[in-house]
């Protein structure tokens, strides 16, 4: 959908509350006005066609119904009032009738304004691992090693079973060792707020086994190792396969279903797809030969509701009995082509944060009125609405005049691509998710980075949509003018234009009694130095209270593999005793 008036925007939302899928509009900033959207780019293997309870947007903006009491709303009275607050920083509170329009921080670009309720929400990124990487890397301690490291977007895998060294990987395969009879292998993602879901793994045995069976399973509804659900595909010493859906509860294994033989006499080295989709207490399975094409149908459909909310991940065994250990499993890929977090993020309110072409020099003047007026009300994309439009699931959108004509300017991101060892690389910047080189108003310039296309880092992102989107104005590095956004979080938190709300006292995160949406959050969150003068090291946005109260801010991670408000990895929260929570820095006002 190209770009629209506000008059055409209001009267298409005036009717219902409007759902709008992240990226279902482009941007009407000025560096995108001419901005149209496209389709997203195909990932690397298509997820197959979802249910309408797994098909949903991963990521949404929803306005509440636009009726009287919100058009009536826009009438402002002839003459606002401004008058200046207590606390610090200074701001001027504009009023209408005694209703606020709108705030603004003395020294400060943005302004907070009431607008039409929104719920900002996020569900899990679809993703694959393909295993691209080489672990357990041996220049490591051995407590240092990451066994099968981190999945690009799904978390980090945890591996359980009677040794570390069963788990491995080298480029294209994850690797699970049977090297004693009847002790499973759990291999597990870190995410066990996973409920309805589609999950497929691709995997082979290098040997028929001998003397008894071996099996892989692709796991859900996961508990621990003596509680979930799983898939088992059984590998019996005539070759051939059988598919079987159980439950383990307290280590006590039901089957749901019939046990079906798929194949025999299939030879080693033949890989088996497995695929599982839940819907509520509605579990269906299916597998075939990789080679093969995949069955219309399901093999297995049952119903149970013994596990809610858990984690997705791999099982391996050996029954008692097996001679020729050690078997080894390899795994070429694990998918999540869709899956539904047990209560998503969602984040509810009025604040709609918009940016003046000058920091607010705490003069009152017509002309700021005249620019409060005509914002008051609109429905136009602001701060939150640009932020959000880099969350999973966003559609591409492409601007369509401008130094960036022709580049992709909005739509989901990640964070960076992957070294050897399978970690995300930092160093992703507003340009290099366009694919385009910069030059910035000092005349240094940046160049492109193929490598860094579609992704941005903690500060890229923030660069994006307050840089390059909203006109604040950057540079190409480290800046101490205070008038330019420099590139990395540290130099943020010390000469990012606007004003300093709060920082820590040293040994507390601020109390950042005055936080408001739109604000920049800096953490201290890997350096390990303390005190004030401690290395920040991650910036975010401020979105706002969620369901449960808790202050929750938009960033780009590494674990979720791009910008999220979800909790993948550590909550993206300010209060608790979570990393974030701990490791606020400085609160800044752009």
């Amino acid at each position: 959908m190209t770009n629209t008036s506000r008059r055409g925007v209001l009267a298409a939302l005036a009717a219902s509350a409007a759902t709008i899928p992240l990226g279902a509009r482009a941007s009407a900033s000025p560096a995108s006005a001419a901005a149209t959207a496209t389709a997203p780019a195909a990932s690397p293997v298509a997820a197959p066609t979802q249910p309408a309870s797994l098909a949903a947007a991963r990521s949404a903006v929803t306005l509440s119904p636009l009726g009287p009491a919100h058009f009536g709303g826009l009438t402002l009275a002839s003459r606002l009032t401004a008058g200046v607050l207590p606390g610090t920083p200074a701001r001027t509170e504009v009023t209408s009738g005694g209703r606020r329009v709108a705030l603004l921080t003395h020294g400060a670009r943005t302004v907070l304004l009431p607008g039409p309720e929104r719920t900002f929400t996020e569900n899990k990124r679809p993703f694959t691992d393909d295993f691209e990487r080489t672990l357990p890397d041996p220049s490591l301690p051995v407590d240092d090693r990451a066994y099968w490291g981190t999945s690009p977007g799904g978390g980090s895998w945890s591996a359980l079973g009677p040794a570390d060294s069963d788990y491995s990987v080298v480029p294209g395969t994850g690797i699970i060792a049977l090297t004693t009879d009847y002790a499973s292998r759990h291999a597990t993602l870190r995410d066990g707020e996973i409920t309805d879901l589609d999950v497929s793994s691709v995997a082979r045995f290098d040997k028929v086994p001998a003397g008894d069976a071996c099996s892989y399973a692709l796991s859900f509804g996961y508990q621990d190792t003596h509680n979930s659900y799983r898939a088992r595909l059984s590998f019996t010493t005539s070759g051939s396969v059988q598919l079987r859906v159980e439950k383990e509860v307290a280590d006590t294994v039901t089957q749901l279903a019939t046990a079906v033989t798929l194949a025999t006499g299939v030879p080693a080295g033949t890989d088996w797809t497995i695929r599982v989709r839940r819907e509520g207490t509605r579990i269906r399975a299916k597998a075939w030969r990789s080679a093969d094409t995949e069955p219309s149908a399901w093999t297995a459909d049952v119903t149970d509701a013994t596990f809610g909310k858990g984690r997705v991940g791999l099982r391996a065994l050996a029954n008692q009995g097996t001679t020729n250990l050690p078997v080894r499993l390899l795994v070429s890929r694990f998918q999540v082509n869709a899956a539904n977090w047990a209560a998503p993020p969602a984040v509810t309110h009025s604040d709609w944060v918009r940016v003046l072409p000058e920091p607010f020099d705490g003069v009152w003047t017509p002309e700021l009125e005249t620019t409060v007026r005509g914002w008051y009300g609109s429905t136009a994309p602001d701060v939150l609405a640009h932020a959000a439009m880099f969350l999973a699931g966003a559609p591409a959108v492409v601007a369509g005049a401008g130094p960036a004509e022709g580049r992709q300017v909005l739509g989901e991101a990640g964070y960076g691509y992957l070294d050897p060892r399978g970690y995300r690389y930092e160093g992703a910047d507003f340009h290099e998710y366009m694919n385009t080189g910069w030059t910035f108003p000092d005349g240094a310039y940046t160049g492109p980075s193929a490598k860094q296309a579609g992704n941005l880092d903690c500060s890229g992102y923030t660069r994006m949509v307050y840089g390059y989107h909203l006109g604040v104005p950057m540079a190409a590095g480290a800046d101490t003018s205070g008038t330019r956004l420099p590139r990395k979080s540290r130099d943020m938190a010390e000469y990012a234009p606007g004003v300093r709300v709060d920082r820590t006292d040293g040994t507390n995160p601020p109390a950042a009694a005055q936080l408001q949406p739109g604000d920049l959050v800096l953490f201290n969150a890997d350096s390990g130095d303390d005190g004030p003068a401690a290395t920040v090291d991650h910036v975010g946005i401020y979105l706002g209270p969620d369901a449960e109260g808790l202050r929750r801010f938009l960033s780009s991670r590494k674990t979720v593999n791009g910008p999220t408000m979800s909790d993948l990895g550590g909550g993206s929260v300010l209060d608790g005793t979570g990393t974030y929570a701990r490791t606020l820095h400085t609160v800044h006002r752009i």
